[in-house]
């Protein structure tokens, strides 16, 4: 995750502030003018639009999940589109930071891109995906909320705090406070082999709980809890590659 919100955290130096200081001022330039309709696509570096890309993916996987629903239950293409979206949104995701360390040109616009389309392809889109495969009871809506909320909350500490995690001589992060929201893509994964097994819907594995009441729940959406505890917590740190 948010490999173009370090490569801004690493402008904390003098020199690199110091750099990056006429690019920022232009960027706020642009943002407050009104001399054309196409000022923000100005804006845009080629990284931004990468950026785009891997939103892209996560609003299409999600899409297909819908589709999913719509149609019928042995129709399972729409379900592995919405599964083979997320991984080329991780691809994308990892080659924004790469051009925009490349072209040396980051962008204020850039890291909130970057947290904005990681919470659609990473938190949103596995949550759909989840409800397509069966986790449709309320109870399941609120594990699978509480999950897409702790990647929200996740990447809105990331861009505060980014900036005060210590950083190598080279300027990067160190390690990441809580797991990155991408790691979500291991529950993507087990899903994927879940609809290989066929075991979807009624058949998701360890069944239904306190089924026929209202607290009727699958198991499995505590997976999802899980993965959003760890993106949430600040004692672990995940050293970064």
């Amino acid at each position: 995750m948010s490999k173009r919100a370090s490569a801004n955290a690493a402008n904390g130096s003098m020199k690199d502030v110091t750099v990056a200081e006429p690019a920022v001022e232009k960027q706020k330039k642009l943002l407050h003018e009104a001399t054309g309709h196409f000022t923000l696509i100005r804006m845009l570096h080629l990284a931004d639009l990468i950026t785009e890309l891997n939103g892209f993916c996560g609003i299409m996987s999600i899409f297909s999940s819908m589709r999913y629903c719509l149609g019928p239950p042995s129709a399972l293409g729409n379900l592995w589109a919405a599964l083979a979206f997320m991984p080329f949104g991780l691809f994308f995701d990892f080659m924004d930071g790469k051009v925009a360390r490349w072209r040396k040109k980051s962008s204020l616009m850039g890291q909130e891109l970057d947290s904005l389309a990681d919470l659609i392809s990473f938190g949103v889109s596995p949550a759909a995906a989840a409800f397509a495969l069966g986790l449709r009871t309320p109870v399941d809506h609120i594990l699978l909320t509480f999950f897409v909320l702790c990647g929200l909350t996740r990447l809105a500490r990331f861009n505060i705090t980014v900036a005060n995690v210590p950083k190598d001589a080279s300027g990067k992060s160190q390690y990441f406070e809580g797991t990155p929201i991408p790691t979500s893509l291991c529950i993507a994964t087990l899903m994927a082999y879940w609809v290989n097994q066929g075991w979807i819907l009624e058949n998701l594995p360890l069944g239904t709980w306190a089924q026929g009441s209202m607290f009727e729940f699958h198991p499995v959406a505590g997976l999802f809890v899980l993965s959003g505890c760890l993106m949430t917590s600040k004692t672990i740190h995940i050293p970064k590659p």
